[in-house]
């Protein structure tokens, strides 16, 4: 799976890791309701392998819908734990519950 999730024993916060395959990009970013659809806010750190990564605090007990922005294309997430439909963008997001 793309998300892994670690919930901190200290504070009601996950520490959950995006990943995204992404090979030929050059810069991807994460965006969703956690930092306002903000397309410059979470940026996702290349590794060698082709695989983008950054960890988010997030509050437990919700749900976030979220995106990728890949070379400035949206693109959902390749195995998230639902999709849902999204009237605003009239498309699908991927879906995260805490």
């Amino acid at each position: 799976m793309a998300i892994t999730k670690k919930k901190l024993k200290t504070k009601p916060v996950c520490k959950v890791t995006f990943s995204h395959m992404a090979p030929e990009a050059t810069e991807v970013f994460l965006v969703g309701d956690f930092n306002e659809w903000d397309a410059t806010a979470t940026p996702l750190k290349k590794l060698k392998s082709g695989l983008f990564k950054v960890v988010v605090d997030l509050e437990i007990e919700k749900s976030y819908q979220y995106k990728y922005i890949a070379d400035g294309t949206y693109v959902n997430d390749e195995e998230p734990e639902a999709l849902v439909f999204n009237e605003f963008a009239n498309a699908e997001n991927s879906l995260i519950e805490l």
